[in-house]
């Protein structure tokens, strides 16, 4: 008979305040930091928007994540710059195109780092960081989301 463990898992939470209609001040951990859109898309922008967030949350993941696998497969890594950009049509989210989808259609990341190792060694920590980055897991599969609404 085996026993399985089960795993432990950590809960991250956020709570959010619309400051107006484009504008979101959300709060975790003691932190603040405001959700806002660009003038060009009726914000006053005051913050960047959710889906420069999204691929910021991306590159501060992918940065831990290379950083601890680096450690494990004891490298030296060092000047690690990561640039992203993802391009999207806003038609679904402006309500003018029911078709395609309203987030990125694609996402391109570039990563930059002084790395003493063979190109197979780069490669596999880059798999390696990849497939275990949790931002880019969450992009990449189907993450279930439990969305709910309390009316006052």
């Amino acid at each position: 008979m085996s026993v399985e463990s089960t795993p432990q898992l950590l809960t991250f939470d956020i709570s959010a305040q619309a400051e107006n209609p484009t504008q979101t001040r959300v709060s975790t951990r003691g932190f603040e930091f405001v959700v806002d859109e660009p003038d060009s898309l009726g914000g006053t922008d005051v913050g960047p928007n959710p889906v420069e967030y999204l691929l910021g949350a991306l590159a501060g993941c992918l940065n831990v994540t290379a950083h601890v696998v680096a450690r494990e497969m004891d490298l030296d890594v060092s000047n690690l710059e990561i640039s992203i950009e993802g391009d999207l049509d806003p038609a679904k989210f402006m309500g003018k195109n029911d078709d395609g989808r309203a987030g990125f259609r694609e996402i391109r990341v570039d990563v930059e780092a002084d790395v003493d190792a063979s190109d197979e060694t780069i490669r596999t920590w880059l798999s390696a960081v990849e497939t275990r980055c949790p931002v880019s897991d969450n992009l990449t599969g189907d993450t279930p989301i439990a969305l709910s609404f309390t009316f006052r």
